[in-house]
């Protein structure tokens, strides 16, 4: 793949939590959790994306949501759950991000807000279409993914450098 050749990053938040009583890396998925992520799953294939490496928090409910997210694209790309994602910043998913191998042309980064939104704001220089009005209005609720998409080797990523061409959330 030339570096001129766009690459896409999708951000997908874990679905819906519930709230029992255990730590918070360890909180599962709540009934309507269970429902989102395969909606979210399947409207991830409609997106054509071919994802070569996808990277999971290792906290319960993201664990869980793509799982079930997972079982909707018609290939499962290699999975690496990576602790790191867990309570990131943005700028810590940015440094993960940046260690991509540029073999790796389509990635997904399934993790947590205020992670996910604040990387998602801060990477976009532009926007296509009204994917970053629908983001800003939206908030990035649990289950809605982001695509964006950039050029260049995965260590160039840094605020500013991509285009958000899509956003979806499951009730907006």
């Amino acid at each position: 793949m030339s570096v001129d050749t766009p690459r896409r990053i999708v951000l997908l938040r874990h679905a819906k939590a519930d709230w029992p009583q255990t730590t918070d890396h360890e909180r599962p998925l709540a009934e309507r959790g269970r429902t989102d992520a395969p909606v979210a799953g399947r409207r991830l294939a409609g997106t054509g994306i071919g994802f070569d490496l996808a990277l999971c928090s290792t906290a319960l409910r993201t664990r869980e949501t793509w799982k079930l997210a997972v079982q909707e694209l018609s290939e499962r790309p290699k999975t690496v759950y990576e602790e790191r994602i867990y309570e990131a910043s943005p700028g810590e998913l940015i440094a993960l991000i940046n260690e991509t191998p540029d073999t790796i042309d389509d990635l997904l980064v399934v993790g947590h807000n205020p992670g996910m939104h604040g990387l998602a704001d801060i990477l976009a220089a532009e926007s296509e279409g009204d994917a970053l009005t629908r983001m800003t209005r939206t908030g990035f609720p649990t289950a809605a993914f982001a695509v964006l998409t950039f050029n260049g080797p995965w260590k160039s990523v840094e605020p500013g450098t991509a285009k958000l061409v899509d956003f979806w959330a499951p009730h907006a």
